[in-house]
């Protein structure tokens, strides 16, 4: 099996040779091989336990075995004990998911704080078989059939290739000790009961399920890497990237018989799970919406537009004193007298300073809200100006407003007011300009 890993790694994981590696270590089978196989290796490493204190006792003999083994072979150890449980009800989460979370969420601190490279686990290929059927069971895209990654951004699981057999043999050939999760014998969760019921009677209709699983999973990934290169061709076609949006054209969109499968690859990694809802939003009227937890889908005419939620509230005020020349939130706003007013346009006004109250204000715009457009003869409510505009619901929540005394001065960016503009009289001009 040595051998094995180390044709393994210089063929996939060439990278690793010199970089600084953490092994997660439970204490179980899995990882004390993952430990002795790089610890014979001469890789630079260190280990990080979880201690999630769900088995009292256990939990701590775990830790104590973990430590002595480090000990013994002189291998550095970092251990973290967490409150699994009480984590769990806090964030009204599952103990799985809540392990998972902790136990990620700090191993990335340690890589920080540490300076280490990768992380590695000791993941193999019984349990992506058993991630595989799970994602199954419950319902899934391709690429939830593709097996667990070898790589994960700074995750990465040298010993997929090997199944659970290989790895029992290979701790009985070296005697090496292991501790026994006796939550793995439970069949309370549903991986324990794949992995006890139903993987059994797979392997007992086809002795070879492991390498004919393998072979699904090359397949599938590469047809997962021809989905993925063909959703950026399109993208390119459909999609105009903006700062804070993406505009989805949905004329170039329903030229695409499967158009469905591409706003998926496109939209799922934010944080989108009402599909069907998403999907009828293409055909639906202007103005409908559909929200995640970080963003919102808007149609918009010939147009989806997904951009993040707000982050400024719409009560935020703020205030401008005379003497400041320069504003940076929410918006880079720069204030200065000057003589020529040849440079006018929606970015750049100038105003008749005497006119103005300060401290100025800048606030998102509200229902009601009326200002006097300039040239034009009379008040107009914002929310007409902003329909004869043909402004998207995105540009309306994030319009800003400069006002004197709650008198809006300028639609920052668009429209300056008639009431404060330079006239015959005016003796301070005021240029107020957008960056």
């Amino acid at each position: 099996m040595l051998e094995k890993l180390q044709l393994h790694l210089n063929t996939n994981f060439p990278f690793l040779k010199g970089k600084r590696l953490f092994l997660a270590v439970s204490g179980g089978m899995d990882s004390m091989v993952l430990l002795q196989l790089f610890h014979q290796l001469n890789y630079e490493i260190a280990v990080l336990h979880c201690n999630f204190s769900l088995r009292n006792l256990e939990s701590d003999g775990d830790e104590d075995f973990v430590k002595y083994y480090c000990e013994e072979n002189q291998i550095p150890l970092f251990v973290q004990k967490f409150d699994t449980k009480q984590f769990a009800e806090d964030a009204k989460v599952s103990i799985q998911v809540a392990a998972r979370k902790l136990r990620y969420d700090w191993f990335y601190e340690q890589l920080a704080d540490k300076n280490f490279d990768y992380i590695l686990t000791a993941h193999h290929l019984d349990d992506s078989l058993e991630t595989f059927l799970i994602n199954l069971t419950r319902g899934t895209g391709l690429e939830g059939l593709t097996g667990i990654p070898a790589q994960n951004d700074k995750i990465i699981r040298p010993l997929l290739p090997f199944s659970r057999v290989e790895i029992e043999n290979y701790m009985q050939e070296n005697n090496l000790q292991w501790r026994e999760d006796s939550s793995n014998a439970s069949d309370k969760y549903f991986r324990n009961k794949v992995r006890h019921a139903i993987v059994p009677v797979l392997k007992e209709l086809n002795p070879n399920l492991l390498s004919s699983f393998q072979n699904t999973v090359e397949n599938l990934q590469q047809a997962q890497s021809l989905v993925e290169d063909a959703t950026k061709l399109v993208f390119q076609i459909v999609v105009q990237e903006e700062t804070n949006q993406l505009k989805f054209n949905l004329i170039e969109l329903l030229k695409l018989p499967n158009y469905s499968a591409y706003l998926y690859q496109w939209l799922k990694d934010f944080g989108f799970t009402a599909w069907e809802d998403i999907y009828d939003l293409v055909t639906a009227q202007s103005g409908k919406q559909v929200f995640s937890e970080t963003h919102i889908l808007l149609k918009n005419r010939d147009l989806l537009i997904l951009y993040a939620k707000e982050i400024h509230s719409d009560k935020e005020e703020y205030f401008i004193p005379k003497e400041l020349q320069e504003v940076k939130v929410p918006l880079k706003i720069s204030f200065c007298n000057k003589n020529d007013i040849s440079n006018t346009n929606s970015n750049c006004i100038f105003v008749d300073e005497e006119l103005l109250q300060f401290p100025l204000t800048i606030r998102k715009w509200q229902e009601g809200d009326y200002f006097y457009p300039l040239g034009m003869q009379g008040k107009k409510k914002l929310s007409k100006y902003f329909k004869d505009e043909k402004m998207s619901l995105i540009d309306k929540s994030n319009q800003w407003l400069l006002c004197s005394d709650n008198q809006i001065v300028w639609v920052i960016g668009r429209r300056q007011d008639e009431r404060f503009k330079i006239t015959e009289i005016t003796n301070h001009k005021l240029q107020i300009k957008l960056y």
